[in-house]
């Protein structure tokens, strides 16, 4: 039984019903939410009408699949009437005006949402230390980072305060978090999942995807998150399997590859010990091990890093304080420029020939609507989301396009070729998700490459566009209270395989070791 099939009998039982049980999670949130800051907003009555109205269903027709499902919903995925803050200043007071497609679909099929979960800031970073409101913490040890993204949705799902939540992974925000915290996490195939509602980032790299206790419990939810939807041209016209078919205890014959630059030096000696033993035991199971290679692994980060922050830069221009955003005090900004007139009048007394016209001149230059969206940029957008809208720019400017950005294109083609040609040999890989056990709050934040770097083993996924499964594998043998994860990449649209795969190391190792 998962977690989600214990709540689904205790209701078909009559053991309970919808109402108590968004009522206990929510004794849980307000026992755990100040401790692990996992989420950002919350709305008990709005969940309890949900839950009621699940309640009044019963017996009218059949029954739904995710009834009685409690939900946390990372905050970059819009609600209608709900907060979509992306965890920003520049976004603090905005309400959707509408649901994105996962939510309709997952409504429709009976899930409860209860709130909005804590994230890095427009999903930029990797630890969730950027959010506007404070780091998440890792429920196995609170002075630790949770990973990020999508931080707030597993450490939500660690600690109890839902059955499940939806995160984003655009370099590796839902898979990092899963490892770090413990518990399962699915990356789908680029176009498997609609974005429509989805706040961008990159939005040739954003993927939605789910994150649970539990492998069935994920493979259900993507049942009803995926397929094509109108409303995005990028989402992918192939009908949706069953998932949880494809958890069938059985992966004899199945061919998995190591990926050699994976587990090179930089790799955690506990984690890497941690992988083997795993992959031992999975050739006990009648797996077929074999070592690969993915040449390009090495300019992953590179190549993620120039391609994301340029598509970050545009996509972040809407922010100006006029039409979206945080809005500076016009006040205070007329103020500012006017003791900024005064004292440039002031030097133009004292100044003489060419002096004096460059100072008339930038007397008579007053900018206001371009200082105006600077200020409001300026203090809605925190540093990270700054530096990666620098870079973008940068990358995106004459005379570096080429040099950057469009070479950048290119070794994104070869890394998705390589993938392409390592799955001709094999069905999955397998792979760290990190390479190392989560770090202390704070011990990275001065360090930006350092921070760049712990989404070493996840990126390339995204760059090609396949799926990646997290899987816990227990408790670090030298961090004892932290967990570890293990990563699962299959071909474009191979999620039934990488489930097959993660099913059977669950069946190895037990289901979310590294629970609070």
């Amino acid at each position: 039984m998962t977690p989600f099939a214990d709540a689904r009998k205790a209701l078909r039982n009559g053991e309970t019903d919808c109402e108590r049980l968004v009522s206990s999670f929510f004794a849980r949130i307000r026992a755990q939410n100040d401790r692990v800051n996992a989420f950002v907003s919350v709305d008990e009555q709005d969940a309890l009408a949900q839950a009621r109205h699940l309640d009044r269903l019963t017996g009218a027709g059949p029954e739904l699949p995710l009834k009685g499902m409690v939900m946390g919903i990372k905050d970059v995925i819009c609600m209608k009437g709900r907060p979509a803050t992306c965890s920003s200043r520049m976004l603090e007071h905005f309400e959707s005006l509408y649901d994105a497609t996962v939510i309709e679909r997952l409504r429709a099929a009976g899930a409860i949402f209860v709130g909005k979960t804590n994230c890095d800031e427009f999903a930029m970073g990797s630890s969730n230390e950027t959010s506007y409101f404070g780091p998440v913490r890792n429920p196995a040890n609170p002075d630790y980072i949770p990973g990020g993204s999508s931080g707030g949705s597993a450490a939500a799902v660690a600690a109890g305060m839902c059955h499940m939540a939806l995160g984003t992974d655009t370099g590796g925000s839902i898979r990092q978090p899963a490892a770090h915290c413990g518990v399962v996490g699915l990356k789908p195939t680029y176009g498997r999942v609609s974005r429509y509602g989805l706040v961008a980032f990159a939005s040739s790299f954003d993927c939605m995807g789910p994150i649970g206790q539990c492998v069935e419990d994920c493979a259900l939810l993507l049942n009803h998150m995926a397929g094509q939807d109108e409303r995005d041209s990028t989402s992918a016209p192939m009908d949706v399997p069953d998932y949880t078919q494809s958890l069938t205890g059985d992966i004899r014959g199945m061919r998995i590859g190591l990926p050699k630059e994976y587990f090179a030096d930089g790799l955690d000696a506990g984690i890497r010990g941690m992988i083997e033993e795993c992959v031992r035991g999975l050739e006990r199971e009648g797996a077929v091990v074999q070592d690969v290679s993915l040449p390009r692994t090495e300019y992953g980060i590179a190549t993620y890093y120039i391609l994301t922050t340029a598509e970050a830069s545009s996509n972040l221009a809407r922010y100006d304080g006029i039409r979206y955003g945080h809005r500076a005090s016009l006040d205070e900004l007329l103020e500012t420029m006017q003791n900024e007139r005064e004292e440039l009048a002031l030097a133009m007394e004292t100044a003489s020939g060419a002096d004096v016209e460059a100072l008339k001149d930038r007397l008579e230059d007053d900018p206001m609507l371009h200082r105006f969206y600077m200020a409001s940029r300026t203090e809605g957008f925190g540093d990270e989301v700054k530096r990666r809208i620098m870079l973008g720019a940068y990358v995106l400017s004459s005379g570096y396009y080429e040099a950057y950005y469009a070479k950048g294109q290119q070794v994104r083609t070869l890394i998705r070729n390589d993938f392409d040609t390592v799955f001709k040999q094999v069905d999955a890989l397998i792979a760290p998700a990190t390479p190392t056990p989560p770090f202390r709050i704070g011990s990275k934040t001065d360090d930006p490459m350092a921070m760049y770097l712990s989404d070493i083993y996840t990126v390339t996924a995204n760059l090609a566009g396949i799926p990646g499964l997290v899987v816990p594998l227990g408790l670090h043998p030298e961090a004892p209270h932290l967990p570890v994860g293990m990563q699962i990449l299959g071909p474009h649209f191979g999620e039934e395989t990488i489930f097959r795969a993660g099913d059977m190391v669950e069946r190895l190792y037990g289901r979310t070791p590294g629970r609070a």
